[in-house]
């Protein structure tokens, strides 16, 4: 039997209920600022950048302590418990600001009706839906707004294994979020956002393929999520929307060529251990059987998967935790481990710190974080929820960070890039710096969205947000970093950055893109795995389209079957050019005429995303150079790269190391007669060959 009141009677109950359990403190709540977006920031009324720190709550039996708690579709238990929750963990002492609320499909199918899933809509009764709207989701939503808690609403279930614009779970969607759009306590609510579905994996894209990282299946994709924003819109709802990408919402960078159009727009992710090449406890077989890549290989693959969103709207991470699998309370399993170095958590914190615009929440079940104490675990004694390993420990010592702001700093002695001064990176690709303030007393502080950025040549280099380097073409720069402290000191620092498409330097050339395989630096030895590839993976995909030839110079003749390879589609399966390189010193690669091996499909040049050495394994060999260029005897184009000047000022001449080999001399002769080199010449990079 369902236990629910007429409109009228449920409405006379929803009152008694929540001004019952409102002190009359809790009703400041209603104040909060409204949030829109403004470019890639969520900002409040006033024009402050905002970000949000929550949890999430799941309404039915089985997510609320495994039925032990409500039943029968009983609405009043089922506020009271939730709201208790809600009581019990702000009392608790976690400073939240929004709560993450799942329109759960328990008040939405039919009830008795067998469903093989979340997934599976076949129950779906829209008149329910609406009944439970008003009586459970919609009270449950003010009364966190009630208690200074901003609201983001999902839609009962997950998304089925594969989508598609116009599909059956499309239509769901368009009709859910219509209704829910034009509902009057929630249009225009703006402590009230939206988040358009829950974990795609797949969907069918515009050229037919079914998958989750080609660029015609994100086209259609933004057609899937574009017509149900639009749809929203007709209803005169201008909420937040938080948009998911594909790949159990890991996958987001075909967004940056064809994203959601329309105001009041961010993008929502989940993050757990072993995603984007992070740490996780339990191996993951894509990782190979190994823990992850530490902070460089959570970064790498943030960069590649998140940042292309993050560039240009607010990001939300609406799923994440993790703790030690010997809890059994946790979704993800890693460790919090330590800021650039090992572990989940404290990487996941540091990344999104520095990106500047992310939320995020803690998916730790409800009923687990109201039962938390601010009182240090004894190891070999750490439970759950007092393990500094596990996420509810430092979380909720974050979330006090955050909700305290920064304070007035000490002394700040200098600062410093904590991947040094000298950077290489790849020619399309984005590179995240980090910038440390070191203080007098030796601690450090990261300050890296707090400073400002200058490009000595923004063709080459740029600085596409604070603390993100993004190589434009090959070529050099000087970035000036310069940092104020809260006593109005200026420091800086500066970083020369070489932009290079084909560098032959270790973290750059991966030896293991196809099986395990080795590279030397020194030498530029090779040897690949079994039918290996060797070479260099963009992640923003490589524009070659200015360039005639790519030229392939090896260290001696070799056999193994070696071949070299360029594809432009992000898939290392997918069909590329192959030019054998059997038996030669020197490849040639005629950039505008690249037909695919397989299908004979002409290549696009200006989006390469692999390139690099095929064999059959266990055979080294060495590369001497790959390089671009237009010259028809296949020459290198430049033999000293000089930046252009407005005048022929004099200048300083001074080698990498910080040593002055030149002082006063006129510019367009600076570098005559110097020894093949990198040098600063009055503030520019320059190469001497």
């Amino acid at each position: 039997m369902e236990i629910v009141a007429n409109s009228v009677i449920r409405r006379v109950l929803w009152v008694v209920v929540f001004t019952m359990t409102l002190p009359a403190s809790a009703w400041d709540g209603m104040s909060m600022l409204e949030l829109c977006v403004d470019g890639r920031y969520l900002v409040d009324a006033d024009g402050n950048k905002v970000n949000l720190h929550g949890f999430a709550q799941t309404y039915s039996p089985w997510f609320n302590e495994r039925g032990t708690k409500w039943s029968n579709y009983d609405v009043n238990a089922c506020l009271r418990y939730n709201m208790q929750k809600i009581d019990e963990i702000l009392a608790a002492g976690w400073k939240m600001n929004f709560l993450r609320l799942h329109m759960d499909p328990y008040w939405s199918n039919r009830p008795g009706a067998s469903v093989s899933g979340e997934n599976d809509i076949s129950a779906f009764d829209f008149d329910r839906f609406c009944k439970y709207l008003d009586a459970v989701f919609v009270p449950m939503a003010e009364y966190a707004i009630s208690k200074g808690l901003y609201v983001v609403m999902r839609p009962p279930g997950v998304c089925p294994q594969t989508i598609a614009a116009g599909d059956s779970y499309h239509k769901y969607l368009k009709k859910v979020w219509s209704h829910v759009a034009g509902h009057e306590r929630l249009k225009n609510n703006h402590h009230v956002m939206f988040e358009l579905a829950n974990e795609p994996i797949n969907i069918k894209g515009t050229d037919g393929t079914v998958g989750s990282s080609t660029q015609p299946q994100f086209d259609s994709l933004k057609t899937f999520f574009q017509e149900i924003v639009d749809a929203m819109r007709t209803k005169g709802c201008n909420n937040i929307l938080w948009i998911p990408g594909l790949a159990y919402q890991s996958n987001y960078s075909g967004y940056a060529i064809n994203p959601i159009e329309g105001d009041n727009i961010g993008y929502a992710a989940h993050a757990y251990p072993g995603w984007f090449g992070s740490d996780a406890e339990e191996p993951s077989q894509e990782l190979g059987g190994v823990m992850g890549g530490g902070y460089e290989g959570f970064r790498d693959g943030w960069q590649k998967q998140i940042a292309p969103v993050a560039d240009f709207a607010p990001l939300m991470i609406t799923e994440m935790d993790w703790a030690p699998a010997k809890y059994d309370s946790s979704w993800g399993k890693g460790i919090t481990g330590e800021a650039y170095g090992t572990g989940f958590g404290a990487n996941f914190k540091c990344i999104a710190d520095r990106s500047g615009n992310v939320s995020w929440l803690l998916f730790t079940g409800a009923e687990l974080l109201a039962k938390f104490k601010d009182i240090p675990g004894t190891p070999g004694a750490y439970t759950f929820l007092n393990d500094p390993e596990a996420c509810p420990w430092p979380v909720y010592h974050w979330y006090q960070d955050y909700a305290a702001g920064a304070g007035q700093e000490g002394e700040v002695d200098h600062i410093e890039c904590r991947d040094g001064n000298e950077l290489t990176i790849l020619t399309g690709g984005r590179f995240p710096v980090t910038i440390n303030a070191v203080y007098t007393d030796g601690s450090t502080r990261d300050i890296t969205m707090s400073a400002g950025y200058r490009s000595s040549s923004h063709d080459a280099v740029d600085v596409s947000n604070p603390g993100t380097l993004y190589a434009r073409s090959d070529g050099n720069a000087l970035v000036t970093v310069t940092y104020t402290d809260t006593h109005s000191i200026s420091h800086t620092t500066e970083l020369l950055v070489t932009a290079s498409t084909f560098p032959l330097t270790k973290g750059l050339f991966d030896p293991s893109i196809w099986e395990k395989g080795t590279f030397d630096e020194a030498s530029g030895e090779v040897t690949t795995g079994k039918y290996g590839f060797a070479g260099w993976k963009y992640n923003g995909g490589a524009d070659m389209s200015a360039y005639k030839y790519c030229v392939v110079k090896l260290g001696g003749t070799y056999g193994a079957g070696l071949s070299f390879r360029i594809f432009d589609v992000d898939n290392y399966w997918s069909d590329p050019f192959m030019a054998d390189a059997t038996d030669k010193r020197t490849v040639v690669v005629k950039l505008r005429e690249m037909y695919s091996d397989r299908d004979r499909r002409k290549l696009d040049p200006s989006h390469i995303y692999i390139a690099g050495f095929w064999s059959t394994g266990g055979t080294p060999f060495r590369i001497e150079k790959v390089y671009l260029t237009n010259n028809d005897d296949y020459s290198e184009m430049t033999a000293i790269e000089l930046p252009e000047a407005d005048g022929d000022e004099p200048v300083d001449v001074y080698t990498l190391g910080g040593v002055r080999v030149r002082s006063g001399v006129k510019r367009s002769s600076a570098a005559e007669g110097l020894p093949p080199g990198l040098y600063v010449v009055g503030r520019e990079k320059v190469i001497v060959r």
